[in-house]
């Protein structure tokens, strides 16, 4: 068997770097994506020093044309890509109507939908060439059921991702392709930074880690191929008073 390629967008850090450094302890050649390049960097260097392999290709997800020639480099380098992880994200601290700007609106669904699409379509003809790949859009809870903490954007693009997946599987599993909304509640991660409130370590101590959304990751890449993962939610345990 040939060796699988993963790319996998928000790779710089939280959970998208830790579903490149777990794929990549599974054998899979990973492709990092995001627009910090440092941080891509210094994720290829950590999968390389663990012996696997990786390369760092910058990416601005809502760059079309750019996705395109990121996609022809990681072919060109790697080779042609049977898993994608779509886990680039974005919100804003001012997310309620009374402070969302159009502008603001367009970069968060830019980032969250569109950028998940830019992906998708690139490596969907190589795909159903090949016969199968798999393609997890790393959502969030916000996009299973309403979340008034999301935010505009954020929830309006994130519930459009499932819908993304849910028609990416009823016209290509045929193709043997399958896609996977994956819905995590908190994480503990850079991205609480962009919350109103950031929450304190108590909070925080409560969440999930970015190592339990990479665990929901392996799972569904690793399914058997005749397995396709619809939608997938993953939630912290409750704590708290009993009810009983």
């Amino acid at each position: 068997m040939t060796q699988r390629v993963v790319w996998v967008t928000g790779s710089g850090s939280g959970m998208g770097r830790a579903s490149a450094l777990r794929l990549a302890r599974r054998g899979f050649a990973v492709a990092l994506s995001g627009r910090r390049a440092e941080a891509l960097e210094t994720v290829r260097d950590e999968i390389a020093a663990a012996g696997g392999s990786a390369i760092a290709v910058p990416l601005d997800v809502t760059d079309s044309a750019a996705v395109r020639e990121a996609h022809e480099r990681i072919r060109a380098e790697l080779g042609a890509v049977t898993d994608v992880v779509a886990s680039a994200g974005l919100n804003a601290p001012n997310r309620g109507w009374a402070d969302l700007t159009p502008e603001s609106f367009e970069a968060i669904v830019g980032t969250n939908l569109t950028g998940c699409l830019n992906i998708a379509h690139a490596v969907l003809p190589g795909m159903r060439e090949r016969g199968g790949g798999t393609v997890v859009f790393v959502s969030s809870f916000a996009g299973w059921r309403f979340g008034a903490m999301s935010g505009v954007a954020y929830g309006a693009s994130k519930t459009a991702v499932g819908n993304l997946a849910e028609s990416l599987n009823d016209e290509e599993n045929v193709n043997g392709i399958r896609a996977c909304h994956l819905c995590p509640g908190d994480v503990d991660s850079e991205f609480l930074a962009m919350r109103p409130h950031v929450p304190d370590a108590e909070a925080r101590s409560h969440m999930m880690t970015a190592d339990n959304v990479a665990d929901a990751v392996e799972f569904v890449v690793m399914s058997p191929p005749e397995v396709c993962i619809n939608e997938l939610v993953v939630t912290p345990v409750k704590r708290g008073v009993s009810r009983a």
